[in-house]
């Protein structure tokens, strides 16, 4: 609980950060240097980086359309690829595993170059620096549901799991770092239902109101420590480091050398 309130702080920090910079920096004059659309997935923490993205853009001269809320993964990384945005916030490990579909690394830096290379070779993108926050997946439950059956970790869920109603986000239910493979990496983790719920405040009013057991976390939500959630222990270190990074198009990072000092900077 006190991890994941640190780093919600920290994600309100950059925020507050990226909205001091651009107040305080001198402005250059705006769509001087060019055009750039910045996109984000369907949750919280993507919009707020997004934005920081493109309020530090603004602040350099660029015209930035805003492209939010596009979707999934899937969804998003399409958009880039076909040119509908120029660059979105993206995690590590969810490139390294859903897009990649590579084996899972425990090294920070190994998990980057891996992903930074394979992109620039498969998908003709590139990753810019990450920042430090690891916003790796979790799974949560109230402490009076984990006390009644008994669940600190998750061993101990992949064995109740047949008892128990999972909230997630449809594609937790496809991707290589969602059921599939937890039921690889502990055996078990055959649920009694999984009610697609979404990233956002719902699938926590609904476990809340007792309408699910678990549910799918993301280890910087503010409604973990909010709520005195339980965030089980994944004993087995399945999931790895989710750092997030500016994932962009090499066509316009050529056009537009200026943005990797920009973003990285910031990431800094």
């Amino acid at each position: 609980m006190l991890k994941s309130k640190k780093i919600y702080t920290f994600v309100f920090v950059l925020l507050i950060s990226a909205l001091t910079l651009s107040a305080c920096a001198p402005a250059q004059n705006a769509g001087s240097a060019g055009a750039i659309s910045v996109g984000s997935k369907d949750f919280t923490e993507q919009f707020i980086v997004a934005e920081m993205y493109a309020q530090l853009l603004e602040n350099e001269g660029f015209t930035v359309e805003r492209k939010l809320n596009l979707g999934g993964t899937p969804i998003a990384h399409q958009a880039l690829m076909n040119g509908d945005i120029d660059l979105y916030p993206e995690y590590t490990s969810t490139g390294l595993l859903t897009m990649l579909k590579l084996d899972p690394i425990q090294d920070a830096q190994e998990i980057y170059t891996t992903v930074k290379s394979g992109y620039e070779q498969q998908y003709n993108l590139t990753w810019l620096t990450p920042s430090p926050f690891n916003d790796t997946q979790a799974l949560a439950m109230t402490k009076e549901v984990a006390a009644k059956y008994g669940i600190q970790t998750y061993s101990d869920l992949s064995q109740k799991a047949s008892e128990l109603i999972l909230g997630s986000p449809a594609e937790f239910i496809e991707r290589e770092d969602g059921i599939k493979g937890l039921q690889q990496a502990y055996g078990g983790f055959e649920f009694k239902e999984i009610k697609q719920l979404g990233t956002g405040s719902l699938r926590y009013q609904a476990l809340l109101n007792g309408q699910i057991d678990v549910v799918v976390a993301f280890g910087t939500d503010g409604a973990i420590g909010g709520n005195d959630l339980l965030v089980l222990v994944d004993d087995k270190v399945f999931y790895p480091i989710y750092n997030v990074a500016p994932v962009i198009r090499q066509d316009t990072l050529a056009k537009y050398p200026q943005i990797e000092k920009i973003l990285n900077d910031f990431a800094a």
